[in-house]
């Protein structure tokens, strides 16, 4: 699946790289179905301040690098509004550290990030003919993959959260069917199930409180 969406992402920045030189293509800026390469900087971190031992408070983080591919279809409402539906998947290299002994896991274990799935929409102003504000905002699955240990074992497990997402950003057109775009987006997973390895079967729902900051870029073009 990952080698059809980084073809995908891959495919999208090659058509977007010799537009650059003409304006081309049957759309205008901020209309029709797009495609697009994202990446940028990625936060999760714990909810809650509660102390789960006596030295170290459980309001970790673990952030590094996100990438993925998105799509949407923009409709222009008069002249200067659009809306439209979005979809997104992306991965991260955040994950938990050991620093100098002192490690908490996070609250559950050794996490690392997996998939984030989000589906949702967005609305935009245009401000310029070339430059659209916008805000958007919709449901949010992600993926944590957690190992820990017991008695010498070690267990493999995900952590499958679902929550909603909104964000807000900026959209330049760079020609006709070309763009490139800025966001800021903050998820909450505030759900989730443990889906287990093997045989044994997933657990029952729980409540969770995750909080997740994202800064994106990406660059896309249209059809």
């Amino acid at each position: 699946m990952k080698t059809i969406l980084f073809t995908l992402a891959a495919g999208s920045a090659a058509l977007a790289t010799p537009a650059l030189a003409q304006d081309v293509g049957p759309v205008g800026p901020f209309e029709g179905f797009h495609v697009e390469a994202l990446g940028g900087y990625d936060i999760t971190e714990a909810g809650s301040s509660v102390d789960d031992d006596s030295s170290v408070p459980n309001d970790q983080s673990i952030d590094g690098f996100t990438y993925g591919v998105g799509a949407g279809y923009d409709f222009k409402v008069g002249d200067r509004f659009v809306v439209g539906p979005e979809a997104e998947v992306s991965w991260s290299t955040a994950k938990t550290t050991f620093n100098d002994g002192d490690f908490e896991g996070f609250g559950i274990g050794n996490v690392k990030t997996n998939r984030d799935l989000y589906i949702g929409a967005r609305a935009g102003y245009i401000v310029s003919p070339k430059t659209m504000l916008y805000v958007k905002g919709g449901y949010t699955n992600a993926k944590f993959d957690v190992n820990n240990q017991y008695d010498g074992t070690m267990y493999g497990r995900d952590i499958d959260a679902d929550g909603w997402r909104i964000g807000a950003g900026v959209e330049q057109a760079i020609t006709h069917n070309t763009f490139a775009k800025l966001e800021y987006r903050y998820s909450n997973y505030s759900r989730g199930e443990v889906d287990y390895t093997g045989d044994i079967p997933d657990s029952s729902r729980f409540d969770l409180d995750l909080d997740r900051h994202q800064i994106m870029a990406g660059v896309g073009v249209r059809f």
